[in-house]
């Protein structure tokens, strides 16, 4: 499958995994939904990889791969750091404003790849927000933890640090609410089309593509992150906030593009 493909997959798969998320704060808190998230993805890729988890984990200790092991570690904290965030996002603003928001990350690695002023243009257009900066560390983190570990097993021991990290905040949140079936059941949904299915598509599409064509790729997930919340949630924008979006969308990818074009020659 190409890896445009990959992405774009992917970014369908995680929006509408964060339009049963928001459906579900209605029961439980954004931070026990995180921990749901989290915690059903980390089960499920535990015993889809166990065998290549267990030897990869056997191969850390043995070699004494203290610099992978923190890559991955990092990783994990950043996917539990971003997922967290974002839920608290998703309970306040629409869906498409908060992805939008979020795009400032990426945005920012396309900058910092490139060497031309005119980039500079590229971060005014972006507009005024708070970049959540975990968003840039996960491009930067998943592909260097795709480098480091074959398959998928890098993106399940970071899952698994996710999922630990998140355990104070959903267990105080959600309580024994979480053990009802249907909110397992929502949860084990939102763990496979927002985590397993998105992230081990962008993991393996970064593993042959570089970031910052990555980031071209992905600038499309605020469009289908505004469309997923009209027709999931119901979420109406004015005319504005459309044009905020398309702003943050043309400037990520005419970042990213330009980085390809000004570092062609060294490839």
């Amino acid at each position: 499958m190409p890896p445009s493909v990959l992405v774009l997959t992917g970014v369908v798969s995680v929006q509408v995994g964060a339009g049963v998320a928001a459906r579900l704060f209605a029961l439980i808190p954004p931070a026990a939904v995180t921990g749901l998230r989290l915690w059903t993805a980390a089960a499920v890729m535990i015993v889809a990889g166990a065998r290549p988890l267990r030897d990869n984990l056997a191969g850390l200790a043995r070699r004494r791969a203290w610099r992978d092991a923190a890559v991955v570690a990092g990783f994990g904290l950043t996917l539990a750091v971003m997922n967290f965030s974002i839920y608290q996002a998703f309970a306040r603003i629409p869906l498409g404003i908060a992805v939008t928001i979020e795009f400032l990350g990426p945005l920012a690695v396309a900058v910092a790849s490139s060497r031309r002023l005119i980039d500079l243009l590229w971060v005014a257009l972006a507009g005024v927000g708070v970049a959540l900066l975990a968003a840039a560390a996960y491009i930067v983190l998943s592909r260097a933890t795709g480098r480091r570990f074959p398959g998928t097993s890098g993106l399940t021991i970071a899952m698994l640090v996710a999922a630990v990290v998140i355990i104070p905040a959903g267990v105080t949140a959600g309580g024994t609410a979480l053990l009802r079936p249907g909110i397992l059941a929502a949860g084990l949904a939102i763990g496979l089309l927002s985590s397993v299915i998105p992230y081990s598509l962008e993991l393996e599409a970064l593993r042959r593509v570089p970031a910052r064509v990555f980031g071209i790729w992905m600038s499309l997930e605020p469009a289908v992150a505004a469309l997923v919340g009209l027709v999931m949630l119901g979420e109406t924008l004015a005319v504005t906030e459309w044009a905020a979006i398309v702003c943050v969308m043309i400037a990520c990818a005419g970042a990213a593009r330009g980085s390809v074009r000004s570092q062609a020659p060294e490839a």
